[in-house]
């Protein structure tokens, strides 16, 4: 039981990090160009709201209805996935911690759905070059992150028969 839970602590940290990083950023207004961090526009903290999910998608949608796609089906999402996370005996060890990094950031992007009315704080801004068609990726935080990379290695190790086989630990 003890495999199961301490990944779990990657869950808190993210959570954390994720909260304490939008306390710091809406100290500063919306819209607001807070750092260059580079001095080459490559790097960019600025202080944005989403009122949508990833890339805006959703944002023109009935209020009555974002509460529910928004935050009551990632809420249940999240839920599945953390009974599972406990049923199952198939996740190797890496693929628990790969399931907490994305509780963590999904848990920080809904506390921001339910308690920031302006919507989730976004403030990574990253230069894209015109790669994708992008000028600016689309503007994100550190939950985001979260969810992206863990995600990743959960696919990568649920569908490469040799990155679930070299994985630390096991069930």
């Amino acid at each position: 039981m003890k495999k199961k839970i301490w990944p779990f602590c990657l869950t808190v940290f993210a959570v954390l990090a994720d909260q304490i990083s939008k306390a710091f950023i809406v100290r500063w207004p919306e819209n607001s160009r807070i750092k260059d961090v580079f001095g080459n526009e490559f790097l960019e903290i600025v202080h944005v709201r989403n009122t949508a999910i990833a890339f805006s998608l959703g944002h023109n949608l009935p209020e009555a209805v974002k509460p529910v796609l928004f935050v009551l089906l990632p809420l249940g999402v999240l839920g599945f996935l953390v009974v599972y996370y406990f049923k199952t005996t198939d996740f190797t060890l890496l693929q628990r911690w790969a399931v907490a990094g994305i509780l963590g950031g999904g848990i920080g992007n809904l506390i921001d759905r339910i308690f920031r009315s302006a919507g989730v704080v976004d403030f990574i801004s990253v230069k894209m070059y015109g790669i994708l068609g992008f000028y600016r990726w689309p503007t994100f935080n550190l939950a985001d992150s979260f969810v992206v990379v863990f995600g990743i290695l959960l696919f990568i190790t649920v569908f490469k028969p040799e990155a679930r086989k070299t994985g630390p630990g096991g069930t």
